[in-house]
């Protein structure tokens, strides 16, 4: 199955039912990262409290980013203790990652324009939101590909040959 999500259906598909039924992993890359919040309940929190959440379960999660986290999104990070503590939740901080895309599980993946910012992938208002498009899949030949690309990210591959290796601010290797 493959379906192309478009706006407001990006938190609905994404944010609401893939990252709800993570039971193993999730890994989140994205160019932008700034104060969001997703619903939870009746009540609309930080997605900070639903990544510790996870972790407090004993999920895994990965995050990478291109630039470092607007100002209230790092204000938050700090209420949350078992994302500084936990090995279970890493941040990679690579200045020339501009995918976006959410895995869960290895079985399901998010791929589309959405950063995780309240206008892209959070719970804005459909009148406040980007115009985001992207596709969900579950098709196991392209997660591999995926996750096989995102994982290399995470070891470092690509680090040795990058040419901003001088402006990275956290190599990898």
């Amino acid at each position: 199955m493959t379906e192309l999500v478009l706006n407001e259906e990006i938190h609905e598909k994404v944010m609401k039912e893939m990252v709800g039924e993570v039971r193993k992993f999730l890994w989140i890359v994205t160019a932008d990262v700034k104060d969001l919040h997703v619903s939870k309940g009746r009540r609309f929190v930080p997605f900070l409290e639903i990544l510790s959440d996870l972790v407090s379960e004993g999920i895994g999660v990965r995050l990478f980013h291109a630039k470092e986290p607007g100002p209230r999104f790092r204000e938050d990070f700090d209420r949350y203790p078992e994302l500084l503590e936990s090995d279970l939740f890493e941040r990679i901080l690579c200045p020339r990652v501009h995918t976006k895309a959410v895995i869960v599980d290895g079985r399901k993946a998010f791929v589309g324009s959405a950063n995780l910012t309240g206008a892209g992938l959070g719970a804005k208002s459909p009148l406040r939101r980007n115009f985001e498009a992207g596709f969900v899949t579950d098709d196991q030949v392209q997660l591999r590909k995926l996750m096989e690309w995102v994982d290399g990210l995470y070891l470092g591959d690509f680090c040795l040959k990058c040419q901003r290796r001088a402006q990275c601010p956290d190599p990898i290797v």
